[in-house]
């Protein structure tokens, strides 16, 4: 269980959140919903080890995890999918793919294991998996980045604003079962 208490997160003197908390059970879909600006991208960041919580505590199978790198959360199970995938253009999708791997520090067996799954989830990019990830549509890019999220054998799965019209994309259950919990955020 992923568990969220009184988290509050700053940059200076302006205050993202101020005292969010929620828990997700173990294999449960949660999406946080709000207007611009009403700290969506912020909480999941702190979620995530990319910024740092002014306070509050964020807590993942009981043990503390706040303040955490976000390598060190990838390790544990934590992993982000930001707001405008943010793929290495100039390496292919294998390539893309094959970074993840040093950062959950997984066996090659253990790998080519969650290759296998995202490839199945997204055959689009197993067709393209030798074409540079920087003349990928769009979608593919999405397809991308949500792929370099799973490859780390997440226990959370973040998706900070997926695309509107994969708001109900047959894909969002196939993750919820297959993978113990997600969160995404998304604009009202």
């Amino acid at each position: 269980m992923l568990s969220v208490l009184n988290l509050c997160v700053s940059y200076g003197a302006i205050r993202a959140t101020r005292g969010i908390s929620f828990e997700v059970p173990d294999g449960q879909l949660v999406s946080l919903v709000g207007a611009n600006g009403a700290g969506k991208s912020s909480t999941l960041n702190a979620i995530g080890g990319l910024v740092r919580p002014q306070q509050g505590e964020i807590r993942l199978g009981g043990k503390a995890v706040t303040g955490r790198p976000a390598y060190s959360l990838v390790r544990l199970g934590i992993s982000l999918v930001p707001e405008g995938r943010m793929v290495a253009a100039g390496l292919t999708v294998q390539e893309n793919l094959l970074q993840c791997r040093q950062r959950r520090r997984c066996t090659a067996a253990n790998f080519q294991i969650e290759l296998d799954r995202v490839f199945a989830l997204f055959p689009k990019l197993y067709e393209r998996r030798t074409q540079k990830a920087g003349s990928l549509s769009g979608g593919e890019q999405q397809m991308l980045a949500i792929s370099r999220a799973l490859v780390t054998q997440p226990r959370v799965l973040m998706l900070d604003e997926p695309p509107w019209d994969w708001r109900l994309h047959w894909w969002m259950p196939c993750l919820a079962s297959s993978w113990q919990f997600t969160i995404a955020a998304r604009p009202y």
